[in-house]
């Protein structure tokens, strides 16, 4: 079966491509660590076809991106759209490539305004583009990662949201700050009873910054405490999202959430607690499913021919 397009998640470590066929199934795909920061300066165009040739893409094969390639310092800018914004319309201030052989399009990122609630995600609209098209459902989205986002979709429209730094926060603190070396001894499991029991202490009220030192305190004075001390951490600084993101968003009782592995796991685990019911999509299958529909809004030619 011959490709419509390819299409491309372009994170700021990591790199994905799929050929998809005008139904978006996936034909070849390809995956590497040459995300934005290892693509600087100049390497955009080189890293890209070297994996097209790699996964057999005829030469004049449509591309489609999302991601950081179109962030400021990225391949090209593709300057965000501002919320409230249309998930089915992204493709509208896609921006063209030029000098490349082929047509290559990067989506646009979101933005959101006003003093105070200042926010942008880039790639994750995608995401909830593709969780659009496939489920129909509006709501409240959960999609969790260095920079976690929490975002509201009404009616096929991301209406608002808002970023919090929970993984960025749990790799500072256990790799560089004085919770180092208990973290580091600890296995960080989710079903842990010191992960549930910290998601309840931040879902009850507890200040985080008080509690994170309290995992310094327990190893010194229990000694026994330090294998815990990771999930504790995990539990903490999730459960503290969780908490801010009912009051920032007003969270409803159901959230849909966008991940896999051990992260939905710990997400899951954390939200029974929380009481909040959750329905779990696979990040990088909706990500595809965006990118194939902006695509097909790109060169509908295609797909008729």
């Amino acid at each position: 079966m011959e490709p419509f397009c390819a299409a491309v998640d372009w994170g700021t470590t990591n790199f994905r491509l799929w050929l998809l066929d005008a139904e978006g199934g996936v034909l070849a795909e390809r995956s590497s660590g040459e995300g934005m920061r290892a693509c600087q300066p100049g390497r955009f165009e080189s890293v890209l076809e070297a994996h097209l040739a790699a996964a057999g893409a005829p030469a004049d094969l449509p591309v489609i991106i999302a991601g950081m390639a179109g962030a400021r310092g990225g391949w090209r800018e593709a300057a965000y759209r501002q919320a409230p914004a249309s998930l089915e319309g992204l493709y509208q201030d896609a921006v063209k490539v030029d000098g490349t052989a082929r047509d290559v399009r990067i989506l646009p990122g979101v933005c959101q305004r006003g003093k105070g609630r200042e926010d942008v995600m880039r790639g994750e609209e995608t995401q909830l583009a593709g969780a659009w098209a496939q489920t129909r459902r509006s709501g409240l989205y959960c999609l969790p990662g260095t920079h976690s986002k929490w975002a509201l979709v009404e009616e096929g429209t991301l209406m608002r949201f808002t970023t919090y730094m929970t993984g960025e926060l749990f790799a500072l603190l256990s790799q560089h700050s004085i919770l180092h070396e208990m973290v580091t001894a600890g296995e960080g499991d989710s079903a842990s009873p010191a992960f549930g029991h910290a998601i309840g202490e931040m879902l009850g009220g507890a200040g985080l910054t008080g509690k994170l030192f309290s995992i310094r305190a327990a190893a010194l004075l229990e000694g026994d405490a330090a294998p815990d001390a990771k999930a504790r951490l995990s539990g903490l600084l999730i459960g503290a999202e969780i908490a801010a993101a009912r009051r920032d968003l007003k969270a409803p009782a159901e959230v849909t959430l966008i991940a896999g592995g051990a992260q939905a796991k710990a997400y899951e685990t954390a939200f029974a607690i929380a009481r909040l019911k959750c329905r779990t999509l696979d990040g990088l299958e909706l990500v595809r499913r965006g990118l194939h529909g902006a695509a097909l809004a790109i060169w509908p030619e295609r797909k008729a021919a």
